[in-house]
């Protein structure tokens, strides 16, 4: 749709041909620097504008974690105040956003500097993280190499768990359906979401600051197009004519369950089921990806997971094998 608008000047670094970036756009400053950017919002997916702001600021560092850094510069703040609230519900609700986005960007070593602020229909958080580095500080999103596995770094199936807690506090058919096929309790909604929230909330930051050290060759973050459409526009973006087969696919507890019941298409297990705040996707050697997990669960506390490889493919085609082991990741608290 936006081809003929001819955007960019090709000069982006570690794209196919200097397009406009996967995640991030980076580029070499004046000085010889490298300046890597993005910017990313957040609608009311959760109950609590606090979490909705934390995970609107998680879901804007994640782009640049993903370009393998662990530190952002700073941050500008885009905020839009809902219109359609009381004064007081306004100020509330606003407030406790931006509380929330700003103790994210604390703990990810950050501070917000300034942006800009709205009045919309809808509450909407966001922003624009930067880093400056240096070469070698960062990975290129195109050297993915044949026989490097893939790594992941957070469960699939939050958009599954938001829409059944949607459907289970407003009481919908839907849910109806699923209670009465004894398809999920009440308990087992709500640890569905409680899983997804703490996923979506949860930083990437130490996932990004271990793959210059563990030789990641590429990566993106998995978030609106599931993990199947990143992993193709990962594909595309690589210098080598190389593919992906996803083999495998950890899920949020009970989500599987939910897409397979034929009551909603969410289309997780075909690998489109959006994600917000999701995990990071690297591509690196088998050995560095064993250590790298390992490190990252030391760090984190989660699990991250092999769950693919690059192999050689002039079509440059990413899949999910017909086979495909699904992984049911349970809730820790």
């Amino acid at each position: 749709m936006l081809t003929s608008l001819n955007l960019g000047d090709g000069q982006n670094i570690g794209t196919t041909n200097g397009k406009i970036a996967l995640d991030c756009s980076v580029r070499t400053t004046r000085q010889g620097h490298v300046c890597i950017s993005t910017t990313d919002f957040f609608f009311p997916l959760v109950d609590s504008p606090y979490l909705q702001g934390r995970i609107g600021a998680a879901n804007v560092l994640s782009d640049l974690y993903a370009e393998g850094v662990g530190d952002c510069d700073f941050m500008l703040m885009l905020l839009a105040a809902c219109r359609d609230m009381t004064e007081d519900d306004r100020n509330i609700c606003t407030r406790e956003m931006v509380r929330g986005f700003n103790d994210a960007c604390l703990e990810a070593g950050t501070t917000v500097t300034g942006g800009q602020t709205v009045l919309n229909p809808w509450p909407v958080i966001g922003g624009v993280a930067t880093t400056i580095c240096s070469e070698g500080e960062y990975v290129k999103s195109d050297g993915a190499q044949v026989g490097d596995v893939v790594v992941l770094t957070k469960p699939l199936g939050t958009q599954v768990a938001v829409n059944v807690h949607e459907w289970r506090v407003r009481e919908t058919p839907k849910w109806t359906e699923l209670t009465k096929r004894n398809l999920i309790s009440k308990e087992e909604a709500e640890d569905m979401m409680h899983a997804a929230v703490c996923s979506m909330a949860r930083l990437n930051r130490h996932g990004g600051s271990l793959m210059v050290k563990h030789h990641a060759h590429a990566g993106t973050d998995v978030t609106g197009f599931g993990i199947l459409g990143h992993a193709q526009n990962l594909m595309d973006n690589q210098a080598a004519a190389v593919g992906m087969e996803i083999h495998t696919l950890p899920c949020i507890a009970n989500t599987a369950k939910i897409e397979q019941s034929g009551v909603f298409d969410f289309r997780l297990i075909k690998g489109y089921s959006a994600e917000t705040s999701g995990g990071l996707m690297i591509c690196m050697p088998e050995a560095d990806a064993l250590t790298y997990c390992k490190e990252l669960n030391e760090l984190d506390g989660e699990q991250s997971w092999i769950i693919g490889k690059v192999i050689a493919d002039a079509d440059r085609k990413a899949n999910i094998t017909a086979d495909v082991k699904i992984i049911e990741v349970e809730s820790k608290s």
